[in-house]
């Protein structure tokens, strides 16, 4: 992971919390909207962060038919909701700090 990947990796999953709280998500509907916001992660980065933020309860899945395939569609939970409330204060006052100049 390169040192940039490193630093924005809380970010990205802020995003991702963000949108899931917002609206059920898939997988590459986050890779395609991360990207246009300059993020390039594959499927291999993405699913495993997904599952990550499941795993703590931050989202819940469920398996729906897409075609021949299943998606998995991912919501932000309550206690989700809860840390992305509790995150935005945070954010906001860091990037405040660091912005200040």
């Amino acid at each position: 992971m390169s040192d940039d990947r490193y630093l924005y990796a809380g970010l990205i999953k802020l995003h991702v919390l963000h949108h899931a709280a917002q609206g059920p998500i898939y997988g590459l509907a986050m890779i395609e909207e991360l990207a246009r916001h300059g993020y390039q992660l594959s499927a291999g980065t993405l699913y495993p962060l997904l599952h990550g933020l499941e795993e703590r309860g931050l989202l819940k899945s469920t398996a729906k038919p897409a075609g021949r395939a299943t998606r998995r569609i991912y919501r932000a939970t309550a206690a989700g909701r809860k840390a992305l409330a509790d995150a935005k204060i945070k954010v906001r006052e860091l990037f405040g700090e660091l912005f200040e100049d």
